[in-house]
């Protein structure tokens, strides 16, 4: 299916003015045209397509995309708003609330300010905490305004607003709403105004009261081009000034707003005021021109936690592997494990609030912890850094948090978030090596890890590369760990610093002045840092070609500091891979790459998790 261009319905409520007609090509006999509804699957007014089809009519399941069929409904309405008067100051319940009263979803929304007049603001939530009796008292004295925020606004802004926040648009705004795909409004005060049939407008206080957040209200702000984020809907700011591609994927539509310049979008002209509907797996498109867009999804979010002996990291991740938001507070192990799991849910929940989402907009939790896991159980069986053993860790996580929790290995973790979305992206099978102090492995079989029994497996820095050779901390000797890690490394530099007095590698000053550069730095002007890296190379593209010989993946991943020697540590590995694998060339090609999110990877796999 193509690019399809909306044709929005229109409302003509009292406060609005003829905006959107005047300047956004709006085309309606209505007047006033308060509203202009651009994306709505809603019965109170759909929007249409050029041929007089509703968008409802038009699409299929598959073209709102796999993330929309856990909704009963299509879950978003996107709306233009001119308002020449004041709106009433109203709320809107939670889900919770509108399907036990109503039969119906609430509603949380936002607004992005396309125009505002000199001295155009908005109302949004208590200015402080009130009493159920304080707020009853300024409802019926008509004092309600004195108990709220005003913010005056300007083009360009944008303000969160969940269920639940007391609200109201003033007059002299001009807005795009994104909004649940729900009409459900609780009015509480409506300024004495009367309706089309001359009477008082109706109000709702008993439902108001029953519904409305009476904390302090506290704005939500997000970062970069990401505007808004609900279980709902995500919206994103699109700047286009030349020729920009981009891509949708199967996971979600893809609904594009211009509020201002113009410019073309594949072969559809574009000018302020236009939308458009993209299917789910479109695939590539192409925006050109100088305009702004806003961009309307409906993502799916998890939360990854990964557990390190010094700090927890956790961030807040969508589908497709965005960061929305990540943080990180210190582990205190030393406090004890109740300690850790609280710092956990702690982190959890502030991620949460930063954003202004609740533990129903996420999936889950994943966790990726060092040790060894019992993923199944999600029980750490041992983790000498933290000093667990035998502990049950999900179940704490997820009776505190209310969600799904999973557990794997720290290295299982970065595996799979580096094969979903980094080095190995595209790929079903992989096999990656972190080389750190230690060497890390993870082993992902058609899209999932494979841990072994009891989850116990693929510890693979212990794979022995030289029979009786240097002793490893499991306790064999031999190990690729002991050959291969950074900590090899910087032993092996100085064994032959140490061996070698007229080296240039002296030229740090002293064997505590050596790391895991040092040897690479130097190999192409002193035989014996060349000696070193070669020794080096040679052992790690051993144990590269084991477990290519053994599992055959698409792609082996290399993680860790040492990653950073770029072309000199991977071109000859390369060629040594090339060389020793089974078959050679008549076998299928394994691509050996270097990871690419950095200290990302145990986050974003972990919450892949749930994926």
């Amino acid at each position: 299916m193509d690019i399809m261009r909306l044709t929005p319905a229109f409302k003509d409520y009292l406060w609005g003015g003829n905006k959107l007609k005047e300047r956004y090509g709006k085309r309606t006999d209505l007047t006033p045209c308060a509203e202009s509804w651009e994306l709505s699957f809603h019965p109170d007014g759909p929007s249409r397509l050029t041929d007089s089809r509703t968008l409802a009519e038009a699409v299929t399941p598959r073209d709102l995309g796999t993330n929309v069929a856990d909704f009963p409904f299509f879950p978003v309405l996107n709306k233009f708003i001119d308002a020449e008067g004041n709106l009433s100051v109203q709320v809107h319940p939670s889900d919770a609330y509108a399907l036990r009263e109503e039969n119906s979803f609430g509603k949380t929304e936002m607004w992005y300010i396309v125009e505002a007049a000199e001295g155009a603001g908005i109302y949004l939530g208590l200015n402080r905490d009130v009493t159920r009796a304080e707020f009853e008292s300024a409802i019926q004295n008509e004092t309600l305004t004195e108990l709220l925020n005003f913010y005056p606004v300007r083009a360009g802004e944008c303000y969160f607003i969940p269920a639940g926040t007391i609200h109201a648009i003033a007059k002299g705004c001009l807005i795009y709403e994104i909004q649940q795909n729900s009409n459900l409004t609780y009015r509480v005060y409506d300024y004495g105004r009367r309706g089309k049939d001359g009477k008082p407008r109706e109000l709702h206080v008993d439902k108001a009261l029953a519904v409305t957040t009476l904390s302090k209200f506290e704005p939500i702000t997000m970062a970069g081009d990401l505007l808004g984020v609900s279980k709902y809907f995500t919206v994103r700011r699109v700047s286009v000034k030349g020729a920009q591609t981009d891509c949708v994927g199967t996971g979600s539509y893809r609904c594009l707003t211009c509020v201002k310049g113009a410019g073309k979008l594949n072969h559809e002209t574009v000018q302020v005021g236009d939308s458009f509907f993209l299917p789910a797996g479109f695939g590539s498109y192409t925006l050109d021109g100088e305009m702004e867009m806003i961009m309307t999804e409906t993502r799916k979010y998890y939360i990854g936690i990964d557990l390190g002996g010094t700090f927890i990291k956790g961030g807040i991740v969508d589908d497709e592997g965005k960061i929305i938001i990540k943080d990180k507070v210190p582990t205190e192990s030393d406090k004890g494990a109740a300690a850790v799991i609280g710092n956990i849910v702690g982190l959890c929940n502030s991620l949460l609030a930063r954003v202004g989402m609740t533990t129903a907009d996420v999936q889950g939790v994943g966790m990726g912890v060092p040790g060894m896991i019992d993923s199944e159980t999600g029980v750490v069986i041992y983790a000498n850094n933290l000093g667990w053993e035998d502990l049950s860790v999900c179940g704490p996580v997820g009776e505190a948090l209310g969600l799904p929790v999973k557990l794997t290995n720290d290295a299982n973790a970065a595996a799979l978030g580096e094969t979903k979305f980094g080095g190995g992206k595209n790929r079903k099978s992989s096999v990656m090596l972190t080389l750190g102090t230690g060497v890390g492995g993870g082993v992902i079989i058609d899209g999932k890890i494979f841990e072994g029994n009891r989850s116990a497996g693929t510890e693979l820095g212990h794979e022995v590369i030289v029979a009786g050779g240097e002793p490893c901390t499991c306790g064999r000797r031999g190990c690729l760990e002991a050959y291969t890690s950074a900590t090899a490394l910087i032993r092996e530099t100085k064994r032959a610093m140490e061996a070698h007095p007229e080296s240039a590698m002296w030229e740090v000053g002293s064997l505590d002045a050596v790391d895991g550069k040092t040897a690479f730095t130097y190999k192409d002007t002193d035989p014996a840092a060349a000696a070193v890296v070669a020794s080096y190379i040679e052992k790690l593209g051993v144990g590269i070609t084991n477990y290519a010989n053994t599992f055959r993946p698409e792609v082996m991943i290399l993680g860790g500091g040492v990653c950073a020697e770029g072309d000199r540590l991977i071109l000859p590995l390369r060629e040594f891979l090339s060389r020793e694998i089974y078959a050679g060339s008549r076998g299928p090609a394994v691509e050996l790459v270097t990871a690419s999110l950095g200290n990302d990877a145990g986050l974003l796999g972990a919450a892949a998790l749930l994926m």
